[in-house]
């Protein structure tokens, strides 16, 4: 299993944007991203680092891999 990067909040909404995803809306510091086609919906807390946990549920509802999505950063 690819190791997963450690990053911040910020770099995660970039790296999804290049992935098609969007901002839907913003309450406190959670990002709701949103991509059409195929239909996904993420919440992205805005903190300075992310725990291994919460970015690979990123990843998962994303439908990305770990290496699809370590290209897109």
């Amino acid at each position: 299993m690819p190791k997963l990067p450690v990053i911040s909040g910020k770099e995660c909404i970039a790296a999804l944007r290049r992935a098609g995803f969007y901002e839907l809306r913003q309450r406190g510091d959670h990002v709701i991203m949103h991509r059409d086609d195929p239909s996904a919906t993420v919440s992205v807390p805005l903190h300075k680092t992310l725990k291994k946990g919460t970015l690979r549920t990123i990843i998962r509802q994303a439908g990305l891999t770990v290496d699809e999505f370590s290209d897109l950063l």
